[in-house]
């Protein structure tokens, strides 16, 4: 029980440097997206860009719920 038990407590440092480390990535991709993807008309762009390096893992997520989903409806509404 003690071998499990240690093990078990070694494995956190490694799970906590792969969840970090899935964060990072999310909000780096999210930052790439927005400044790709955002039309440079108005300061959607701009306050976008700013809200994910401001407010990090935040404002990435702000940006996944809110933003993106709208804006991919208006793009395949365009190809119609």
């Amino acid at each position: 029980m003690e071998l499990v038990l240690t093990v078990l407590v070694s494995l956190i440092p490694i799970a906590f440097s792969l969840i970090f480390l899935a964060i990072i990535a999310f909000w780096i991709w999210m930052l790439v997206d927005c400044l790709n993807n955002e039309s440079s008309q108005g300061n959607d762009k701009t306050v976008w860009t700013l809200t994910n390096i401001f407010a990090s893992i935040l404002g990435a997520a702000l940006y996944f719920i809110i933003r993106r989903p709208e804006r991919i409806r208006q793009a395949s509404s365009n190809m119609i």
